[in-house]
């Protein structure tokens, strides 16, 4: 196994803030996520960094533009197109979900992996689309024309929202394109994107989780890293070569772009561009937002899942079952739980509460005499007020959410909750419990994963957190039921873990099976249902409303909080917050030093993935035959001294969404793609600070490397295009 240092608890109470000013410079990095119909006013800047294309090669509305190469891959990943024969790469896990649904008992492709020999094989994934985006255009003006600064966010909504509908049905009548309007800027410009969205994708190259997943958990979110994170597909379309649902007529997308691949390398200071579909950032709220997601949401969440994880990883090494069942949901839950102690770090570091609020000061102090902007001089202090006023009130969701909640038997209450109102429909008894068996065997795959005695020791771990910092707001079942068992959490959880439904399938399904309408009392009496609907009942009540209302009243500040930024910057070379639409970043390639023992470096290699190797591991065991090729040193022309290129460093802008993205040369050919972040960078969902934020990809040749001498699937670089060397 990998000697990894253990990842800190970050748990001290302090408010991470970013920079109210959003132009951070460097011989290495720009920080931002750029429209790429505006990226020809960036394009001075990006030559000066080393670009060596004109920006309209980047993006134009014409049709030849690399936009046209770059797709938003099913609902919120990215992909790009690598042969005229719409050959596509992503990454590995955002065709998991693809992959998975297409294995069988006869077909593991996760421990297998899928390599198509030829077209024929390729396996066609229903439900899976791509979407490209052909032309982008600002509708500000006929979108929010006329509209007052602080009209009351129902009329404007409504208003908007009328004029979407109007003009996305015209650009779709004009263009013969999907039109969607979106907002940017909170709400202060709107742009459209015209495009195509293909229905007849088809599984084309998956490799074997052991590389397209290797170091798993412990790795993710960190550097170094040596995973071969790539799939392959293939667009298809009709005989117009447009849009068609799936036939086995159809063929082979012609793509008017696709991206040359450059098989020559690169070296630290090298030009880098990353185009994709970030999903959500937040550089511009308050210092009051977001003081409430680092000293109350981040620190909440991260006790309470250090909890759930400690008893996870207990169990799991108690018991190759119980290991099993629980891989796949630690490795969901651990995710955020390393991501929020690295963001925590990285604002602490970079001392943004200061930074935030001396921003603020310098806004105060402009709105105070701002004729352009009357409404700006009481923003600040009416998000203070929201926030101070929300705070309990997030405190208690967050808490509820991450201790009752995140225990998988009270979660699974909701489940009761469904079959109690079955039974109060007064349907026949075979209707009854025919109804009643669907609801159970809806549940078959959560039994399938669940560990009753895993799960007690979580509830017992996470209550007694929930009731040492909830005690004055406890659902009264709560309350009822700790001090009828004398304040013993084992006691209770005992009775619960013995007596309820949930504990079983084969008890749920005995029950579904012969179940009456009177029989409603055994789910009433059941702990799971009680406990699920008493803190259901609460937030309804108490807690839902207010947040609700908070949510409203944020939204109407932020949107006059950003147009008012932007009045005081004019000259600012402004971004929007990434909303999942194509975006254009760039930076350079750059190595990053870490806690982890060794020189810094912006790559690894094959060889740093041998070392790892670990026969005894899921998630560090090289593949029999990767140790083969790499014994012999069967490299063929993917060598580079000696050895295969597998992950590097860049100073691009990302987030989640750009998984998949294409990272592209001074020349806008492809040299890898997008997977990760390392834990040192990831504030910069709200902060960017080049000297931590770097962006993880798959060396292309080593994506290569695999197609051809792992898979046996060279006739598929046969379509490429590779350039250099």
């Amino acid at each position: 196994m990998t000697n990894r240092p253990k990842l800190p608890l970050l748990l001290t109470k302090c408010s991470m803030i970013f920079s109210l000013l959003c132009c951070v410079g460097g011989a290495f990095a720009k920080e931002g996520m750029w429209i790429p119909a505006t990226i020809k006013n960036r394009e001075k800047d990006m030559k000066a960094m080393g670009l060596e294309i004109p920006a309209d090669i980047l993006y134009n509305s014409v049709g030849s533009g690399l936009n046209n190469a770059v797709v938003l891959f099913g609902r919120g990943c990215t992909g790009e197109i690598i042969s005229p024969k719409g050959l596509l790469i992503t990454n590995h896990h955002c065709g998991y979900g693809s992959a998975k649904r297409l294995s069988s008992a006869g077909k593991d492709f996760f421990s297998n992996g899928f390599w198509a020999q030829n077209q024929s094989e390729e396996l066609p994934c229903p439900g899976l689309t791509v979407t490209f985006v052909r032309k982008m255009e600002d509708v500000s003006s006929r979108i929010i024309n006329g509209l007052a600064d602080t009209l009351a966010d129902n009329i404007r909504d409504s208003i908007i929202a009328t004029r979407i509908a109007m003009t996305e049905k015209e650009y779709s009548a004009n263009t013969h394109l999907d039109a969607t309007i979106k907002a940017y800027f909170t709400g202060n410009q709107y742009w459209v994107a015209l495009t195509e969205t293909y229905r007849d994708v088809r599984l084309v190259c998956f490799p074997p989780n052991i590389i397209g997943a290797f170091g798993g958990y412990v790795e993710n979110w960190m550097w170094p890293r040596h995973t071969g994170d790539f799939c392959l597909f293939r667009v298809y379309a009709g005989a117009d070569n447009k849009p068609a649902d799936y036939s086995a007529s159809n063929n082979p997308y012609e793509a008017s772009r696709f991206f040359n691949i450059n098989i020559s390398g690169y070296k630290e200071g090298d030009f880098t561009m990353v185009y994709g579909f970030p999903g959500a950032t937040q550089e511009y709220i308050s210092s009051y937002e977001l003081n409430q997601v680092y000293s109350i949401t981040y620190p909440i969440s991260v006790a309470a899942r250090t909890r759930k994880l400690d008893v996870w990883n207990k169990h799991m090494g108690w018991n190759q079952e119980t290991f099993i069942k629980y891989s796949a949901k630690r490795a969901g839950v651990a995710d955020g739980w390393k991501k929020w102690q690295g963001e925590v770090q990285g604002m602490k570091v970079n001392k943004v509460t200061e930074k935030k609020q001396a921003a603020e000061k310098l806004f105060q102090k402009w709105a105070d005499t701002a004729k352009s902007c009357r409404f700006a001089a009481k923003l600040l202090p009416q998000m203070s007020a929201a926030a101070q006023n929300a705070d309990k009130l997030l405190t208690q969701e967050q808490y509820n959410k991450e201790c009752p909640l995140a225990v998988e038997l009270v979660a699974q209450g909701g489940e009761l909750e469904r079959m109690l109102k079955c039974m109060r429909l007064n349907l026949s008894e075979t209707e009854l419990n025919d109804t009643l068996k669907k609801v159970a065997n809806d549940m078959a795959g959560f039994f399938k994963n669940y560990d009753a005695l895993t799960d007690k020791d979580v509830f017992i771990s996470l209550m007694a957190l929930y009731f040492s910092k909830c005690a004055n707001n406890l659902p009264v079942y709560y309350q009822a039921q700790y001090k009828a068992h004398n304040q013993d959490l084992k006691a209770w959880a005992d009775e619960i873990y013995s007596a309820s439904l949930l504990i079983s399938e084969d008890r749920l399904k005995e029950f579904a099976a012969h179940a009456r309408a009177a029989d409603s009392v055994k789910i009433l009496n059941d702990a799971a249902w009680q406990l699920n609907y008493s803190l259901n009942t609460l937030s309804k009540e108490k807690i839902s409303p207010a947040l609700k209302e908070y949510t409203k009243t944020m939204r109407h500040l932020n949107r006059l909080y950003m147009e008012a930024q932007m009045a005081m910057n004019k000259k600012n070379a402004w971004y929007p917050d990434a909303n999942l639409t194509l975006r254009l970043s760039y930076g350079k390639i750059k190595s990053l030093k870490t806690d982890i023992p060794g020189p810094s470096s912006f790559m690894t290699r094959l060889s740093d993935v041998v070392k790892l190797d670990d026969t005894t591991s899921d998630i560090f065991k090289v593949p029999a035959r990767l140790k083969q090729l790499y014994n012999k040193k069967d490299f063929g022309r993917w060598a580079v001294k000696g050895d295969v290129p597998v992950a590097f460093l860049a100073v691009n802008h990302t987030t989640g969404g750009n998984s998949g993205s294409p990272v592209l040369n001074k020349k806008g050919e492809l040299i890898g793609t997008n997977f990760d972040r390392p834990f040192e960078g990831t504030m910069s969902d709200y902060y960017f600070d080049p000297n931590r934020c770097r962006n993880i990809s798959v060396d292309i040749r080593y994506t290569l490397f695999i197609i051809e001498k792992f898979g046996n699937a060279g006739w598929l670089l046969n379509e490429m295009k590779l350039v250099g060397k």
